[in-house]
Order: structure tokens, then C-alpha cells, then sequence
């Protein structure tokens, strides 16, 4: 009986566990795709007509995607600056970076980590914006940082790509450096973990799978060309498409490629994953459903512009922006427009969802934020 007990009070705490993160990540968007595998999901149930509450504008175009958590967005712009934005639209503080910010930030424990065009890795209180240390690499860095428990559990690494060729991992709490491996170019986008491993694209046309404890590499896959995006995880399985418009499929366990699709546009963006279904954005204006086990095209649809924006989906949907100047929320299971909102410029920005907000920036310098305005 004792036993019996243990096991229950086991999956009691399992579920308690799994419940406070599910809650965590409806409440919080901390990073470019919303978790640590990118697979680009969030636990919400959007509403029909979602309404434009307010817009912020910064000093310059926005390249970087917004994060949301504790009432506050954070984002960086082409003016140089890392804003901290209220949810109801008010400046909490801002910080300057002397130079754009491409990159998504990321949050953890209470610090904003977000790297810049001359190379700095930054991190800031989350709070007031202070300066809590900067790490200087030897290139851009344009995509977003993760974080990974170091192998005793005892700290924190955040792990980002450098155009110096390296994926570098600093210690969390004081930006020295932990490891570094060398790919052989520029590394564009982010890494993806599981915590054991971080898997990245770069523009020497592989797929790296990296130990995360030492930064050996595990297994370098050959895609063949540029790969300017950020890879997916789920499961044994990651997602990626190239600048050549094809998007594959990869089993991380058998280290192969599963299957791939050459009939798409240039790919920047990056997918979102759930279930049984994988879903891209490409330059040729559509965005593509796949059945993530075999590659089948499920359905996809045309916008009127370019797609660099990666999707997020939802319990039901997808949302999205859009060349054309738009956002859009299509039927995840269909692909039927729900709701579409023109902003009138371009949106290359990842929107970050959350149980109240979707919040996207856009070429025009601003950042918008939908969800239900009170009667």
C-alpha cells in the first residue's frame, strides 16, 4: 500500500508540475517561438474578432520579435533601442544598445537576454532595464538565445549563435563564457534544445546537433543549402526549411532526414509543430500544412505579400503575419481565414500569443497588441 502511495503521490506531483507550466506558458511568451524546441505552440483559445487595444511606435523599422510576460512586452527596433512595454501600452524603460537589435529577446528569471549587431549578447533587469553584464562575440547576432540547465543542475546557460561562426554558451548569472563550438559559417538563427541538445541551422548548409553540457558535436546533418531560420523540435523529430525553398523533416534519433518538400518559397521563417501537423510560411506567399509524419500537404493558403513571419499555433489556429501588411488567423485544421487585421506594412515580426494578448511589430516601427477589449 505504502508503494501504491508513492507511485500516486509521484503522478499527483507530475500533474501539479505540468499543470503550473501549462499555466506559465499561457500566461508568458519568454522567448522567439514561446519554449526552449521552438515548436511555436501556445495553450490558448483565441477569440473570434480580436480587437486592436493600442500600438507603440519606436524610432525605426522593428526586425525583432516581441516577448510577453509578467504584464510587460519586450522587444528590440532598428533605432538601437530594447523596449519595455506595459500591457497597456505605456514606455516602462528602455535601454540602448548603440546599434539595431535584431534579435528576439528572451526572458528568464527576471533578466532580459537580447543580442545586438555588433555583438553583444546583453542582459538586462527585466524590471528597470539596468545593465547586469554584456558578452562580446565576433559577429552579429541576429536570432534569439535559449537557456539550458548546466549538467549538475546548479546553474544556467544561454546558448545563442554568432555571425563569428560559433554557438556560444555563457553562464546565465554572469555572462562568462562556459563553451564554444565552431560551425563552419554564419549562424542566423536560434538554437533549438530539449536540454540535452541544441540543434541549428547555419549558412554552411548543415543541421548541427550539439551536447548542450560541453558543446561537442553529437551529429552534423547535411541539408545542402543556407539555412537563415531556426529549426523545430518535437519529439525524435525537428523541422527546417533553407533559403532555397526546401523545408525537411529530420529524425533526430535515426540522425536522417525523414522526408522533404522542394515545391515551396525561400524559407526565413520558422515552423510551428503540433501533433500530427508541421506549418511554414514561405516567400512564395503561402503558408503550408504538412502532416508531420510523411510530408503530405494538408492544405495552405495565399497571402498577398512575401511570409517571413513564422506562425504560432494555438488550440485551434494559426496566426501570423504577412508582406502584405496583415495579420491573419486561419483554422488550424483547415486553413480557412478566421480573421485577418491590416496594419499596412509589412510584418516580418513572430507574433507572441498569450491568454490575452497577441502581440506582432511591424516594419512601420510599431508594436500592436489584439485581444478583447472590455464593454
Amino acid at each position: 500500500m505504502k508503494r501504491i502511495n508513492q507511485i500516486a503521490l509521484f503522478f499527483f506531483f507530475l500533474y501539479l508540475t505540468s499543470s503550473a507550466v501549462n499555466a506559465q506558458n499561457a500566461d508568458c511568451w519568454t522567448s522567439f517561438r514561446g519554449n526552449p524546441q521552438l515548436d511555436g505552440t501556445a495553450d490558448v483559445e483565441l477569440p473570434e474578432s480580436p480587437k486592436l487595444l493600442w500600438s507603440f511606435k519606436t524610432g525605426d523599422a522593428i526586425k525583432s520579435s516581441p516577448i510577453v510576460c509578467n504584464n510587460t512586452i519586450c522587444i528590440g527596433s532598428d533605432d538601437g533601442f530594447v523596449y519595455a512595454i506595459s500591457d497597456s501600452g505605456e514606455l516602462k524603460w528602455k535601454f540602448d544598445a548603440e546599434t539595431s537589435i535584431e534579435a528576439p529577446p528572451l526572458y528568464l528569471d527576471k533578466t532580459i537576454y537580447v543580442g545586438s549587431l555588433e555583438g553583444f549578447m546583453y542582459a538586462l533587469d527585466a524590471e528597470t532595464g539596468e545593465l547586469k553584464w554584456k558578452y562580446l562575440t565576433d559577429g552579429q547576432i541576429s536570432g534569439s538565445a535559449g537557456w539550458v540547465h548546466s549538467n549538475d543542475k546548479n546553474s544556467k546557460y544561454i546558448i545563442f549563435g554568432s555571425y563569428d561562426y560559433f554557438l556560444h554558451a555563457v553562464d546565465a548569472s554572469s555572462g562568462d563564457s562556459i563553451w564554444k563550438y565552431e560551425s563552419d559559417n554564419y549562424i542566423n538563427g536560434a538554437p533549438a534544445t530539449d536540454g540535452d541538445v541544441a540543434i541549428f541551422g547555419g549558412c554552411d548548409g548543415n543541421l548541427h546537433l550539439v551536447d548542450v553540457n560541453d558543446g561537442k558535436l553529437i551529429e552534423k546533418i547535411v541539408i545542402g543549402n543556407y539555412v537563415a531560420a531556426s529549426a523545430a523540435m518535437s519529439g525524435e523529430m525537428a523541422f527546417v526549411g533553407d533559403y532555397e525553398g526546401m523545408f525537411y523533416a529530420v529524425d533526430l534519433k535515426e540522425k536522417d532526414i525523414a522526408w522533404d518538400f522542394d515545391e515551396v518559397g525561400e524559407i526565413v521563417g520558422s515552423p510551428a509543430v503540433s501533433g500530427d501537423k508541421v506549418i511554414i510560411g514561405t516567400r512564395d506567399k503561402n503558408v503550408y500544412c504538412f502532416n508531420s509524419s510523411d510530408g503530405t500537404v494538408l492544405w495552405k493558403f495565399k497571402t498577398l505579400g512575401k511570409i517571413e513571419s513564422s506562425p504560432v499555433i494555438t488550440n485551434n489556429s494559426v496566426v501570423f503575419g504577412s508582406g502584405d501588411g496583415r495579420i491573419y488567423i486561419l483554422d488550424m485544421n483547415t486553413g480557412k481565414k478566421k480573421w485577418v487585421y491590416e496594419i499596412g506594412s509589412a510584418v516580418d515580426s513572430t507574433p507572441a500569443v498569450t491568454l490575452d494578448l497577441i502581440v506582432v511589430a511591424a516594419k512601420d516601427g510599431r508594436v500592436y497588441a489584439f485581444g478583447m477589449k472590455d464593454e
